[in-house]
């Protein structure tokens, strides 16, 4: 038998040092790209001497309504997306590029320039500049660039995940994996023995384990396709607070949804805490009260600064190049290597936090499952 298993492992290796050479390749290819994509529009902006790092960045790290691609002169390349607002009883539905990049006004709405609604669509007057200050409430459901990211990274992991899923039922379970079959097992794996098994009661795991599959391959996928400078990569999805929020309160529910009534017991009736903590003041159930709600608090902030740091930090670097050159080209071009080692670096270690970050998310979901189902004895 151990004979027999040799060329299957063997294949295996093989195959998983194949995919990881070309993931290596492509990584490579993308961290080049990434600095050319990223310098180019400041280059421009730079012989204009209007070259502004805080509004690079801010840009690239909000939402948008559409999707820009590049510059050429003074034409902006860019994906218009459906804009979808209910105001006042009124639908209205139209495509982006009638706002031309936020500088006109289209049917009495146009996209905040400054203020606190930055880059949000906001009622004017009829001048197409004054913000109406008598204005209700704008029912927004716009597909706007992170919403139209996540539909095409979700489409590109069901299609991944499903034609794994039937490379299995045809081979057979005793076939060694091949090509992306051979990439994903281990993680499958891994969700599953070291994330799901180390936290949750081995006879619940599999309740919880499709949801928690779904949430470390979004989130993963989703880092690394933030890290791809062109479309249809480069969206901020999961440095969006709203988008992580969102994946919290999916936790939220699904850990309440499934809780049983020892989980109730710990909360209102503590054991083991003095009776004088929880009558007459109820001090240790508002504490765990407030943990219940603290949970998803955390879990959003987490993922959100992260992954907005590390963007941050890797087009300060590239900014950095242009700050200096607008003081001379000679400190342009002396700082210009540092900062494209710094970028090259900061990428492969976006790669490393694109995987942690998934992975502390699931884990802590993870956690939150099997403290939401303890045995009674417990």
């Amino acid at each position: 038998m151990e004979e027999k298993g040799k060329p299957c492992k063997k294949l295996f290796q093989g195959n998983l040092c194949k995919m990881l050479t070309a993931l290596l390749v492509l990584v490579l290819f993308l961290l080049s790209a990434n600095v050319f994509a990223e310098s180019t529009p400041s280059d421009k902006k730079v012989k204009k001497g209007e070259f502004d790092a805080g509004k690079v960045i801010i840009d690239h790290i909000l939402d948008a309504y559409d999707w820009h691609i590049a510059d050429y002169g003074d034409t902006h390349i860019s994906i218009p997306l459906p804009v979808i607002l209910f105001y006042e009883g009124d639908r209205y539905f139209f495509f982006s590029h009638k706002f031309h990049h936020g500088k006109d006004a289209y049917k009495g709405f146009r996209i905040a320039a400054d203020g606190p609604k930055k880059g949000r669509i906001i009622r004017v007057l009829d001048d197409g500049v004054t913000p109406d200050p008598d204005a209700s409430f704008i029912f927004d459901f716009s597909i706007t660039k992170n919403v139209f990211s996540i539909f095409i990274s979700a489409s590109l992991l069901c299609w991944l995940l499903i034609n794994v899923a039937r490379s299995y039922s045809h081979c057979g379970p005793r076939r060694a994996p091949r090509g992306l079959s051979s990439f994903l097992e281990p993680l499958i794996l891994f969700v599953r023995d070291d994330i799901a098994g180390s936290a949750i009661p081995a006879e619940k795991v599999d309740r919880f384990l499709p949801y928690l599959l779904s949430l470390f391959f979004f989130i993963f996928f989703n880092n690394l396709m933030g890290l791809v400078p062109f479309f249809p990569g480069g969206a901020n999805v999961t440095g969006s607070i709203s988008v992580t929020l969102t994946l919290s309160l999916f936790t939220f529910m699904t850990l309440h949804l499934f809780a049983n009534k020892e989980y109730w017991k710990h909360i209102f009736n503590t054991p083991g805490v003095p009776v004088w903590l929880k009558f007459p003041i109820p001090l240790m159930p508002i504490i765990e009260l407030v943990g219940v709600f603290v949970k998803p608090i955390v879990l959003t902030l987490r993922l959100f600064a992260n992954i907005t740091a590390g963007h941050m930090i890797i087009l300060g670097f590239v900014s950095l190049i242009f700050v200096l050159g607008n003081s001379g080209l000679v400190m342009g071009l002396a700082i210009s290597p540092l900062s494209i080692i710094f970028v090259i670096f900061m990428n492969f270690l976006e790669l490393l936090v694109a995987f942690i970050q998934a992975y502390v998310f699931t884990f802590f979901s993870a956690i939150f499952f099997g403290m939401a189902v303890p045995d009674e004895h417990h």
